[in-house]
């Protein structure tokens, strides 16, 4: 894998832009109609197409006003984008059915997007849910 080019930096940019800043009027530009995004947090573990993903993040950032997402490493090789990130946020809103902790969270993770015609059509997001549940007091133990 390689570096990324500016093409491939700058969609990650505005994808990133949607979830951070909940800019929603990017998504068209960024985004496949007909997106499918598989995280572990969705409900049923994934979402399909525009309305589901701005769903969901909407969902995010009621949950976590403060929401934010940092791309650290990204490599890219043609299709297939690979990008580690950190997210935090405090959980000032109700999130998946659970109510507000007051607790802030920090999660580390790995992205898979797999891109055509410049835009995301799949969207693979790894990270550890227990941890995520760990650090807001509610996991099972």
């Amino acid at each position: 894998m390689a570096e990324p080019n500016q093409e491939v930096e700058s969609l990650l940019g505005d994808y990133v832009d949607v979830w951070n800043e909940a800019d929603y009027s990017k998504l068209p530009d960024v985004v496949d109609e007909s997106v499918d995004v598989f995280d572990p947090g969705a409900p049923g573990g994934e979402l399909h197409g525009h309305d589901a993903l701005e769903g969901f993040v909407r969902e995010i950032r009621t949950g976590f006003p403060d929401f934010e997402v940092r791309l650290g490493d990204v490599l890219a090789a043609a299709d297939v984008v690979m990008a580690e990130w950190t997210a935090t946020g405090t959980h000032e809103g109700e999130f998946n059915g659970i109510p507000p902790t007051e607790r802030e969270i920090e999660l580390e993770g790995m992205d898979k997007f797999l891109l055509a015609d410049g835009k995301v059509q799949e969207h693979r997001i790894y990270y550890d849910r227990q941890e995520m549940l760990e650090q807001l007091g509610v996991a099972e133990q």
